[in-house]
């Protein structure tokens, strides 16, 4: 079995994104299986080889929420052997993905979040939380360092990404982290799955749970994403993502009527 690390790299300028200066550090590519060795275009879904690490990974997330899913699935043999229990590597990355569309059944978009934040805490020692505020209060070095591993421990679950240089109060820093083309989003093809399940759990997990600031940035147009430790999140309201609508030529519960996607109400 391979186990994913961060070794294929390759440096690149200083580029601009959103008006803060940003220096791009380098890609992780393990683990596409694309003959270019970088993420399909906009419209193809990439190729992954999956190691040891993200496979199991992939099955602890979905064995996790499993329990939160509505009854059914896509009938993938290796999604009804993790329902079942299964084995470490019971499920692959198909399988994760309809889990999580089935713990969007039926439930608000509030609802949902509170669902990955108790899969998240569950996975958590007692205390864990409390103890992550004591180890990195949030500062600079915090933001930087949550960075650095992000790249190699979010790889199984949002594919290639690479540290960046971003602006916080006027400070540069690097606690920027650039996701070239979400694996989360690309597979599911859900704007609502890509806000509800990962994108504000995994802000409101960060800022309060851990007391270190967050903010997440998807781009619908490509499927990239941009991390920022050490920014606040902005409310839900105010935010962008608020008033995204559908993936309506990819997306199997797409509303293509709705100016936004309906799993974002509520």
């Amino acid at each position: 079995m391979e186990i994913c690390l961060p070794g294929s790299i390759r440096y690149r300028p200083v580029q601009k994104w959103e008006g803060r200066v940003i220096r791009k550090s380098g890609w992780v590519r393990c683990g596409i299986a694309e003959p270019s060795g970088v993420p399909a275009p906009m419209g193809q879904k990439t190729q992954y080889k999956d190691g040891f690490f993200e496979k199991a990974f992939m099955s602890l997330f979905a064995r996790k929420m499993e329990k939160f899913a509505a009854p059914g699935g896509q009938g993938n043999n290796k999604s009804k052997k993790g329902a079942g229990g299964g084995g470490l590597f019971s499920y692959d990355y198909e399988s994760f993905v309809d889990v999580s569309k089935r713990v969007m059944q039926g439930r608000s978009r509030t609802e949902q979040q509170r669902v990955v934040r108790e899969v998240l805490l569950s996975m958590l020692p007692p205390g864990a939380p409390a103890q992550f505020k004591k180890l990195f209060p949030p500062t600079k070095w915090a933001a930087e360092f949550n960075a650095a591993l992000t790249v190699p421990f979010f790889h199984w679950l949002v594919g290639p990404s690479e540290v960046v240089e971003v602006e916080i109060n006027g400070e540069k820093q690097r606690s920027g982290v650039h996701i070239e083309k979400c694996r989360y989003l690309e597979n599911s093809g859900c704007v609502g799955m890509c806000v509800n399940m990962c994108k504000l759990p995994t802000q409101d997990f960060f800022t309060n749970e851990f007391g270190l600031p967050l903010t997440m940035i998807p781009n619908f147009e490509d499927m990239s994403c941009e991390m920022v430790y050490g920014q606040v999140p902005p409310p839900f309201e105010e935010d962008p993502v608020s008033k995204q609508p559908c993936f309506a030529d990819i997306c199997s519960i797409a509303n293509p009527s709705s100016t936004m996607c309906p799993k974002l109400q509520g």
